[in-house]
């Protein structure tokens, strides 16, 4: 059954666009995708990100290359970095002659989770006006560089990156873990991804076999088993400490 309403259909139509054609994104346009971001939810009404545009073309290219390096990151458009940010609350705290408590997860937790509503939410609205556009994980692949080379203050952490662009074409959809296995009532459902895992191996093991364009042998579980094998930008953790986020 097709979604009943635009919203839906363009949330479900998700696919990431690596690829853009020449077309620049005009400035309304971004004005109202940031808007969009702002009108995220937020924890408490804390609002603890900041949105970087990054237009100058001898930023894009170092950021390419801490990255990945990925080409699109310097091709796209636009280059967004999303930023978790306390900053502004330290200097909040500091005029108002109050704590400022930071040394417990939560408040990293809430950073990352405010700045990621914040770039789904601009994400959806770029894709309403036709464009497409990737997230970037790879910003937090050198975050002491990353944060050199957008002068982030203490109490902030770079997030995630989003290129946008109008899509030169558009790439197969992946597939999504069963439904089942990822929507429980009441309790954990235990048996239900159990059940999911073998069916979503044979599901993604066909489609990476037959996708036209960099075809793969191994399976989702597969991916997955080798991508947690090893620890995932152990750098973070050093940095995050050095931004003031000590934790007990």
């Amino acid at each position: 059954m097709e979604p009943k309403n635009d919203t839906a259909a363009l949330i479900q139509n998700h696919r990431s666009i690596r690829k853009f054609t020449e077309e620049s994104v005009p400035k309304e346009v971004l004005e109202d995708i940031i808007r969009s971001a702002q009108w995220a939810p937020t924890s408490h009404n804390v609002q603890a990100y900041t949105i970087i545009s990054v237009t100058d073309p001898d930023l894009r290219e170092k950021l390419e290359e801490l990255c990945g390096p990925q080409e699109y990151v310097g091709a796209a458009p636009v280059f967004l970095v999303f930023v978790a940010d306390f900053h502004k609350h330290a200097l909040i705290s500091e005029d108002q002659g109050t704590a400022f408590e930071m040394e417990e997860a939560e408040n990293v937790l809430v950073g990352a989770v405010d700045t990621a509503l914040a770039a789904q939410n601009a994400f959806i609205t770029a894709k309403a006006y036709g464009l497409g556009g990737v997230m970037i994980g790879g910003i937090r692949n050198a975050p002491h560089k990353v944060a050199q080379l957008l002068e982030l203050p203490t109490w902030t952490f770079p997030v995630m990156g989003m290129c946008l662009g109008y899509p030169e074409h558009l790439p197969g959809q992946k597939p999504r873990f069963p439904l089942p296995g990822v929507w429980h009532h009441n309790k954990y459902q235990e048996k239900e991804v159990q059940e999911a895992l073998p069916a979503f191996d044979q599901i993604t093991r066909s489609y990476y076999q037959n996708r036209p364009v960099n075809p793969k042998r191994e399976s989702w579980l597969e991916q997955m088993a080798s991508y947690l094998a090893a620890p995932r930008r152990p750098q973070m953790t050093t940095f995050l400490k050095e931004q003031g986020f000590t934790f007990k």
